[in-house]
């Protein structure tokens, strides 16, 4: 298989980029050892800017490194998998409060459009996927903490090697799609308790989705 040229910005940075889209892809699976020989042939490049590229990946949870056996593409378990849904509740339930207080009409009008979005590719699950992150994210854009941000984003990194588990679930794209449009009108009520409670669900369903 022949290189593709790497993008100009920091090597290692692009290295872990496309391993961790591969992670996500379940090209590598969660408990494989990475062959860190075989990518940097792959990649055409020297094993230094992919062993910095796994220690970003391993920042972020999404790689486990092994003493004397390398990394391994992390295995969250079903506690793990429970304790990442708990914090990812109070966190965006959080944000869905503070936009329904503080967001502007214009902001409001763009979530409604991204969950029009959502609804056209329910019957599409990986588009499904998609927009449904671009709209979680969207929401704590505009809710404005970037600390927040940051936490959450890397939180969705590791609920993305089980998301199979719960979206995949027969009937549970239809029914995050309701929790959806409960949480949209309780946003354009502004009505901050109602909005925290949505999300709050929406996140406890999906756990028991995932189990």
């Amino acid at each position: 298989m022949s290189a593709v040229p790497l993008a100009p910005r920091a090597l290692y940075e692009e290295v872990a980029e496309r391993i961790r889209q591969r992670i996500f892809l379940r090209e590598l699976e969660p408990g494989s050892w990475i062959d860190e020989i075989k990518l940097a042939q792959e990649y055409g490049i020297s094993r230094t800017p992919l062993r910095e590229a796994l220690k970003v990946l391993a920042a972020e949870g999404l790689v486990t490194m092994k003493v004397r056996r390398g990394a391994y593409v992390t295995e969250v378990s079903e506690r793990d998998l429970a304790e990442v849904y708990h914090l990812l509740a109070l966190l965006e339930s959080d944000a869905a409060g503070d936009v329904a207080r503080h967001a502007s009409d214009e902001a409001l009008h763009e979530l409604q459009v991204i969950h029009a979005e959502l609804a056209a590719a329910s019957k599409r699950r990986e588009r499904f996927f998609a927009v449904n992150e671009r709209f979680h994210m969207r929401l704590l854009e505009i809710a404005g903490n970037r600390w927040r941000n940051q936490l959450v984003a890397d939180l969705r990194k590791l609920m993305k090697l089980h998301r199979h588990n719960s979206l995949l679930k027969r009937g549970r794209v239809e029914e995050s799609l309701a929790e959806h449009e409960g949480l949209m009108q309780a946003l354009v009520r502004r009505d901050a308790a109602a909005a925290t409670q949505r999300m709050q669900e929406h996140f406890r369903n999906g756990l028991e989705a995932a189990g």
